[in-house]
């Protein structure tokens, strides 16, 4: 039987980024999910803070030469790649000098969030969807990591249904406990992420009549959610009460057996239906 792919995006990863809860669970997550018998790819942004020649990332020229629109402005793609010390896998980065090639990752020095922190949401999540068109690699699961990747579970309901790599995929969203950058965006919000044929009511999941809730949105566009933090931002937890999608609760100390499980079971749901 060939091995399940699991298309792993994150916002975060140790020990690329600063340790945070998404980088450290993504860390110890991936190589479990690969040493269980499954294949994976990680997919995160090339943030500036990241030290190129002392993780080893190189261009993979044959995925690179994209351009991604965001608000009809061009934006071009550079795809890199390193290996996971100690792992034997490999992480892909999303690259875009506009975007990524600054000190820090979603505040400035002040500790401000940054103006465009919604143009660089869209650009990658579309960029991420569209690499892995490239990569001719069709995902069983794909699992989302932080508001960063909020908009990939609505992308694939609704741009991308029909794109034959991802129509099989189960999409898996974990929600964390983390700042509300949504709260600092404005109203072009609905225009910037609508992209290809989505039109702006498409984002209606993602707003409360005051504003914009990323998290609120994604967990309503996924197949299926992971508490990824004991405690999640209000909205979270008010669309989590209500919802009868498959939801695996937080456990710190179990994590990744039940992750591999939950996992186990959304495929044979598949299966089954």
């Amino acid at each position: 039987m060939s091995k399940k792919k699991v298309l792993i995006v994150t916002q975060e990863m140790e020990p690329y980024t600063n340790l945070s809860q998404i980088s450290e669970t993504v860390r110890k997550m991936a190589p479990y999910v690969q040493e269980n018998n499954m294949e994976i790819r990680v997919l995160m942004p090339r943030f500036g803070t990241i030290n190129e020649r002392r993780h080893r990332l190189h261009e993979v020229v044959r995925l690179s030469g994209m351009n991604i629109i965001v608000d009809d402005d061009d934006y071009p793609l550079i795809i890199k790649v390193a290996s996971l010390p100690e792992a034997r896998m490999q992480v892909y980065f999303l690259d875009n000098e506009d975007f990524f090639k600054r000190k820090f990752l979603f505040r400035d020095e002040d500790e401000q969030p940054f103006d465009d922190n919604a143009d660089r949401m869209v650009f990658f999540c579309k960029g991420v969807l569209e690499t892995v068109k490239k990569f001719g690699w069709a995902p069983d699961i794909v699992h989302c990591h932080g508001w960063m990747t909020s908009l990939i579970p609505l992308y694939l309901k609704t741009t991308y249904k029909n794109e034959p790599l991802f129509e099989n995929a189960k999409i898996v969203y974990s929600s964390y406990e983390s700042d509300n950058f949504a709260q600092y965006f404005n109203d072009s919000f609905t225009a910037k992420a609508s992209i290809n044929n989505l039109q702006e009511e498409d984002l209606h999941i993602y707003q409360n009549g005051s504003g914009v809730t990323l998290e609120a949105g994604a967990i309503r566009s996924a197949d299926a959610i992971v508490r990824g933090s004991e405690n999640l931002l209000d909205e979270a937890v008010s669309v989590l009460s209500e919802t009868d999608k498959p939801v695996m609760d937080f456990d710190a100390e179990e994590y990744r057996a039940k992750l591999i499980e939950f996992y186990q079971s959304l495929l044979t749901e598949e299966v089954e239906g």
